[in-house]
């Protein structure tokens, strides 16, 4: 489950009126993609592959990679299932496997615990200092603030300024302020979504790898179909078909909400934009269990380890120690007694 976290943005400006007019025009160029392929096709009929192929492919692998390559509705979802970060993904998986000599379920769940401890980890707390760093500028912005708007109402009477010019001048003005007080402390609040940025192409990485592995897309992946057949454990032996009794899809969406319910719970002041999106979530989690229903069970264990993992990293992020030892500032939500107060705001929520 992706973890979101949100952050105060500020709205950039500027402190003077006389920087008005001296702000640089910035240009942005735009590159434009253009794909030149075009299917060749024999004179008698559909497209002909190049001579010889025949002779090294069976005919079953050539109609699978027309029908990825030339299209159809899933011709997108087809190239990303068979392109290169996702084929590499296959070999890391294939590789730990046969490095740790684990079966398929522990050795999935080993790799997920690896990969999120030494790639999200680290940013989960980079993605801490950045919004402590943001909250820690808003006494001095709510002061900027007030005299800039000093300035501008002396300015406008100055000038005869109508009030819809102030407001104008005050946000552009404002703006510029924010501006540089984030590249003063090198905080923009996009620094903090590089959590997102990189867990998504992760957890896409390798949900597809392993769906690759369980549904042996291609024929070198037969024997690895069979060893994730018999590779499970418990009520899942069968790591190729869904879970026949629901446990793991029903944990994932338990997980995943609880994991926004616990962010959800330490905000003190709640938007309504910040209300939508932790609607949006909790209906994501939800949704997620009839799909985890329908796929291997080996991307649902998948799924569910890394929401384990992400809740585990979340818990261990609030611990004071461990915010001292990595030299993590404190947030305004911050407590030194942190595993307390969530459950009482558990229990107050839900069970009082």
């Amino acid at each position: 489950m992706l973890c979101l976290r949100a952050a105060v943005v500020i709205r950039p400006g500027s402190l003077t009126l006389h920087q008005l007019h001296s702000q640089k025009a910035l240009s942005r160029s735009y590159a434009l993609f253009t794909c030149n392929h075009k299917p060749q096709h024999s004179p008698d009929g559909p497209a002909c592959p190049p001579p010889g192929l025949h002779s090294v492919f069976p005919r079953t692998v050539n109609v699978r990679l027309a029908s990825n390559s030339c299209g159809g509705g899933a011709s997108w979802y087809g190239s990303i299932a068979d392109s290169a970060p996702v084929h590499m993904t296959e070999q890391l998986l294939i590789s730990s496997q046969q490095i740790t000599g684990l079966p398929w379920w522990a050795s999935i769940m080993c790799t997920t615990l690896a990969l999120r401890t030494i790639i999200t980890l680290p940013l989960g707390a980079y993605q801490m200092l950045i919004i402590a760093k943001v909250e820690a500028l808003q006494t001095e912005v709510a002061e900027l603030a007030r005299r800039l708007r000093y300035e501008v109402s002396v300015r406008a009477k100055e000038r005869g300024w109508t009030e819809r010019h102030c407001r104008y001048q005050f946000k552009k003005n404002m703006r510029r302020i924010v501006s540089e007080l984030y590249i003063r402390d090198n905080c923009h609040p996009f620094k903090a979504s590089l959590l997102v940025w990189v867990q998504l192409p992760l957890w896409v990485c390798l949900s597809l790898a392993l769906r690759n592995l369980s549904l042996a897309v291609d024929q070198s992946g037969t024997a690895l179909q069979s060893e994730l057949s018999v590779g499970g454990a418990l009520w899942f032996s069968d790591l190729t078909l869904p879970d026949p009794t629901w446990i793991i899809p029903v944990s994932l969406g338990v997980i995943n909400l609880l994991i926004i319910e616990m962010f959800a719970l330490q905000r003190v002041e709640v938007s309504r934009f910040q209300k939508y999106i932790t609607n949006f979530m909790r209906g994501i989690s939800v949704l997620m269990v009839p799909i985890a229903a329908t796929v291997p069970s080996s991307m649902a264990l998948y799924w569910l380890s890394s929401s384990v993992v992400g809740l585990g990293h979340n818990l261990l992020l609030r611990s004071p120690a461990v915010q001292r030892v990595c030299g993590l500032p404190a947030l305004r939500s911050s407590s030194a007694t942190p595993y307390r107060d969530i459950a009482a705001a558990f229990r107050d929520k839900y069970f009082s």
